[in-house]
């Protein structure tokens, strides 16, 4: 079972969802925070960092003594990470995804490969839960192959929950791809139900069924759920608009251990996505 938290946008709760999920399903689980440019699910769980390791992707290096300047790679080249300078080859790192066809294509073998750092894996446990953190370094651009590299930890044989980074962009995608559901957070204003609708529209791309949370749910708004009514697509829960659960947010601790009503109400979240799982 491999569940994505995801939302249009950042600040709905969507990290508050993943963790409180994590911590009531019942034996083992894997919570990977994809999160990889702002990762936060460590603040709510007490865990000792276990194992660090670095995330490289390849890049290209030219050796000036074998190039000709036939300008083979930079032509191939879509992401323009090369460029021809008279006879010289320029490379950009930052620029380059790692596809190794600059190598392949050039005609003398003046290319190879080199390793670039972008971020680390963090390894942490928490009672139950395994935390796998993605941490890309300040600076890198290169956000979807460490997202990767963390989602390579998720294995079939525990629940795998997957806190994705905000929006729609190719981190998302990354992070939601073979996935069994995308649980999309969301919040009942305009803003929440446009990004809501964009969130969807990724979801249905990749095909990734979908499945709705409200959280700060306010007693007759039913903005969010008239739009899935429409687009037929299950609202499974919400999160009441309760200050509490913000106090003991930004304190950093479980929503479902301070407040044990809400534990409930998270064990019933949990219940109905296994069901759904099981139904399909």
């Amino acid at each position: 079972m491999k569940i994505a938290i995801a939302s249009g946008k950042g600040g709905t709760g969507k990290t508050t969802v993943a963790v409180n999920l994590a911590n009531v399903m019942e034996g083992p689980v894997l919570l990977l925070d994809c999160d990889v440019e702002e990762p936060n699910a460590h603040l709510f769980l007490p865990t000792a960092l276990g194992e660090e390791i670095t995330v490289t992707v390849p890049q290209p290096q030219v050796d000036e003594t074998l190039c000709t300047g036939c300008g083979a790679c930079s032509d191939f080249c879509a992401y323009s990470a090369m460029a021809m300078i008279g006879t010289m080859v320029l490379v950009f790192p930052e620029m380059c995804h790692g596809c190794g066809g600059c190598m392949r294509i050039c005609p003398t073998r003046a290319i190879s490969e080199t390793e670039r750092r972008i971020g680390v894996i963090e390894i942490s446990r928490s009672n139950k839960i395994t935390l796998i953190t993605g941490r890309l370094d300040i600076g890198s651009p290169q956000a979807t192959p460490l997202i990767r590299s963390v989602k390579r930890y998720a294995t079939d044989d525990v629940p795998v929950l997957i806190d994705a980074p905000p929006g729609t962009s190719c981190p998302v995608i990354a992070a939601i791809q073979d996935t069994d559901l995308a649980i999309l957070v969301t919040e009942p204003t305009p803003f929440g139900l446009s990004d809501l609708e964009m969130a969807l529209a990724t979801t249905r791309m990749v095909g990734i069924p979908a499945a709705v949370i409200v959280n700060r749910a306010d007693q007759g708004n039913r903005l969010i759920h008239e739009y899935c009514k429409r687009e037929n697509i299950p609202v499974i829960g919400e999160i009441p608009h309760d200050r509490r659960i913000a106090e003991a947010y930004s304190r950093g601790d479980m929503i479902g251990e301070e407040l044990p009503e809400y534990r409930t109400l998270f064990e019933k979240l949990a219940q109905i996505i296994k069901n759904k799982l099981s139904a399909r």
